[in-house]
């Protein structure tokens, strides 16, 4: 059961765990029903451990400093349902990075706030009554990334607002409650929540601002090359600052585990003759790893496979291709480096 949560920053599929977590994932996916929490901000991010929110758009004060929002019912009981019983068990750790996390209030009670995990083993949250009731399933690399580089002020909060824009239940198992009022369209930003942006989550944020477009180039460059030598400075897969990548090897990801060497040899080949093509295996297991490197003798023959290889389909998975940025190649004598 999955629930796609469209953001300011970028798009992620959650999945619910709904055996164990009933009574929290069906408060979770009528209130994405009611549009609930379209609009609503990310209002508390901590690098490397959550990234909060839920409180609801109409609820801009006492809900949002006690952390706890309002479940479901409230819209159909009143005040006296602002929060329901969750489940107790079975028991699940904060234990991966993305987790879903409802917000507990006390009691084992909850509301609407929830937040998602941005490490793995956070054991401090397990003793703190919070319920997980789902994990990112996609996209959770790059929205993991996005909130540990978030730039917060001392109360963790976004100097840029970053907001979920919708929320789309792509299945829900759960008859609605009785009386439950779902609207026809997201609701308008009120005054309130405008004048409460420092800065808005559509508001792009112009670091170039008075530069010429030659010294924008540069400088884009020049911050593209200094990322990419630290990275591959911390893997030990730089041993000169000046080293150039070889321009006849190419970089493949996202395979199929069940491709291997010959596999893509004999695909690739069709460009030119391949010199060595080996797909990166772990070291004790020896299973994929799902990327390769593929070494052309002739650097247009590399040219040609990038062109007509990227986003092809093999084993039922469609592969990425560039050009490869690392130097392990050269350093190991043509044997890439395994992990």
């Amino acid at each position: 059961m999955s629930v796609v949560i469209e953001t300011t920053k970028g798009t992620f599929t959650v999945d619910l765990y709904l055996d164990q977590r009933p009574k929290v994932c069906k408060n979770f996916l009528k209130l994405c029903k009611v549009k609930y929490y379209n609009l609503n901000l990310f209002h508390s991010v901590q690098s490397n451990f959550i990234a909060q929110t839920g409180s609801g758009v109409n609820s801009m004060d006492s809900n949002v400093k006690s952390g706890t929002g309002e479940s479901v019912y409230r819209r159909l009981y009143g005040e006296q349902a602002m929060y329901f019983e969750g489940d107790l068990a079975p028991k699940i750790k904060h234990s991966k990075t993305g987790h879903l996390s409802m917000v507990n209030v006390g009691d084992n009670m909850f509301g609407s706030q929830f937040f998602i995990t941005l490490d793995n083993d956070l054991d401090y949250l397990d003793g703190q009554g919070h319920c997980v009731f789902g994990e990112i399933v996609e996209g959770l690399d790059e929205i993991v990334q996005i909130f540990n580089e978030t730039i917060c002020d001392s109360e963790n909060i976004p100097y840029q607002d970053i907001r979920i824009t919708h929320t789309v239940i792509v299945e829900d198992p759960f008859e609605d409650p009785k009386g439950l009022e779902v609207p026809p369209k997201s609701p308008e930003p009120s005054k309130e929540l405008l004048a409460s942006s420092r800065i808005g989550a559509d508001e792009d944020l112009d670091d170039y601002e008075g530069l010429s477009e030659e010294q924008i180039s540069e400088h884009i460059a020049e911050k593209e090359a200094k990322a990419q030598a630290t990275i591959l400075e911390m893997i030990g897969d730089l041993p000169e600052a000046d080293v150039a990548p070889p321009e006849n090897v190419l970089f493949v990801c996202k395979l199929n585990p069940v491709t291997n060497d010959d596999d893509l040899e004999i695909i690739f080949s069709r460009f030119g003759k391949v010199v060595q093509c080996e797909v990166i295996r772990d070291r004790k297991s020896n299973d994929s790893l799902q990327y390769a490197f593929v070494e052309f003798e002739d650097p247009k023959s590399c040219e040609k496979a990038y062109f007509k290889m990227d986003n092809v389909l093999i084993d039922d998975r469609r592969i990425h291709v560039d050009f490869s940025q690392s130097v392990g190649l050269l350093n190991t004598g043509g044997k890439a480096k395994g992990v």
